[in-house]
């Protein structure tokens, strides 16, 4: 099996620059080569591919901007490699990364799997805090960690590999961003191809990111699923509705309380509560699941009025998903 490792990059070379370090380290031992696909970005990496020629064999090409699936799709295209590794500029992998993707694939092949992410401890407290309201069981973030079923798991593009054969029969990712993962997922399995989670293939998926920023990503997850639901209905799940519940009866809760109905808002106090002390307790700090609180509140009010807007014109007002959303897709 030989790797290619695909790495879509736009304006952050210093993310790059990390990457391909801790790529260079790998305990892997067999050869694999890095493609690096410079999105239209106005601050190029290309002299950070040129410094890693020495240590990694990497090609480096650059294009006009048309969006991380279409780049991800180039860069397979001229890849050699019977086999992607999809990663994303701001993920940092452990040592042993490359050789637990090749032990999971040896012990149970699988044409397309994904796997978790992780913080180093030297992210910043906010960081963290997004890391663990994207990956804790204790809110939507759970799917993206390791709370889907290991054979039907939807993987995400920051740590994704999928097969040369897979990639040439579907046509890879589509124009949709964010929701192009999990769009070539469920194509995926129509074709029937099968998808895995390798739990112990991690990545430390660094997401330099802040409060503002974190809305306008998860508002936009939350728009993305309507509309996949439009173009796969047999895969609807009811919890993608739980942020959009959650902060109906949050309002819900706040409005009573006005009455004097204390109930529902001690609901929402337990859970909060519970959230920040098991945050603080796995990430040993105070602060940190406080900031997780922050994290969890942006993210159930992000994804779910993105859904219910879309929701609504998607699927009451029947508009298409490329007029009513224009942003989510890139034209190629």
């Amino acid at each position: 099996m030989y790797f290619s490792v695909i790495v879509p990059v736009y304006n952050r070379p210093d993310e790059v620059d990390e990457l391909l370090e801790s790529l260079s380290v790998q305990t892997y031992k067999k050869e694999f080569e890095v493609v690096i696909i410079e999105d239209g970005s106005t601050t190029t990496c290309s002299h950070i591919a040129e410094k890693y020629k020495a240590k990694l064999l990497v090609s480096y090409y650059f294009k006009e901007n048309s969006g991380p699936g279409d780049s991800r799709n180039f860069g397979m295209q001229q890849a050699k490699g019977n086999y992607f590794i999809i990663l994303d500029s701001d993920c940092i992998l452990p040592p042993g990364y490359l050789q637990s993707v090749e032990d999971n694939l040896n012990a149970a092949y699988t044409d397309c799997f994904g796997g978790p992410d992780a913080a180093l401890k030297s992210f910043s407290d906010i960081q963290k805090a997004i890391n663990f309201t994207m990956t804790s069981f204790l809110t939507t973030g759970g799917v993206r960690g390791k709370s889907e079923k290991i054979e039907k798991f939807q993987p995400r593009s920051f740590n994704m590999g999928l097969s040369a054969e897979a990639f040439r029969l579907s046509g890879g990712f589509g124009n949709i961003h964010p929701g192009e993962d999990p769009d070539l997922s469920i194509r995926l399995w129509k074709m029937g191809f099968k998808t895995r989670l390798f739990p112990n293939s991690f990545v430390y998926h660094k997401r330099r990111i802040n409060w503002n920023r974190f809305f306008q990503q998860v508002n936009k997850f939350g728009k993305a699923r309507p509309i996949l639901d439009l173009w796969h209905p047999e895969y609807k799940k009811v919890t993608f509705l739980f942020p959009s519940l959650f902060i109906i009866g949050l309002v819900f809760s706040l409005i009573v309380l006005l009455i004097n109905i204390t109930f529902p808002i001690y609901i929402y106090t337990l859970y909060l509560l519970l959230l920040l002390c098991v945050s603080a307790i796995s990430n040993r700090s105070i602060v940190i699941g406080f900031y997780s609180v922050i994290a969890a509140l942006i993210q159930f009010y992000g994804y779910g009025t993105g859904y219910m807007e879309s929701f609504f014109k998607v699927h009451i007002l029947r508009q298409k998903p490329q007029k009513a959303f224009p942003k989510l897709f890139f034209k190629k």
